[in-house]
């Protein structure tokens, strides 16, 4: 397993938040679970590119970080749901705003974004 070889910075909020969020999936996540997509497999269905082993490691973290709880149901085969806790809701409407501003900013975003992969590829 993984183990920090530096300890992380957590001197403002900033840094917090990058620790808590930080992972290509993890807000995405946050906003399907929010929406009601609990299980495991409606989750990877909405994020096809992510890999069930990521999707995974990045769930634990939301959990260890107290954002989402897991409940395993006692039936076979084995059923698992995620919820948000009442922690994790509040991260909803920053998540929202920050989608507003990429819906506002879309055309400027995604010019920059194919410029930087564009230089990238030659």
């Amino acid at each position: 397993m993984y183990e920090r070889k530096i300890l992380p910075n957590l001197n403002c909020g900033l840094d917090l938040i990058g620790e808590v969020l930080y992972g290509k999936w993890k807000i995405r996540l946050l906003w399907f679970i929010n929406e009601g997509h609990k299980r495991p497999s409606e989750l990877q269905r909405k994020i096809p590119d992510a890999t069930r082993r990521v999707l995974n490691i990045q769930l634990k973290e939301l959990e260890d970080h107290e954002l989402i709880t897991k409940k395993i149901y006692p039936v076979v085969p084995p059923k698992v749901e995620y919820s948000l806790t009442d922690f994790g809701q509040t991260l909803i409407p920053v998540i929202a705003a920050l989608g507003n501003w990429g819906d506002i900013n879309e055309e400027q975003l995604r010019s920059v974004i194919l410029k930087r992969l564009k230089s990238e590829s030659q």
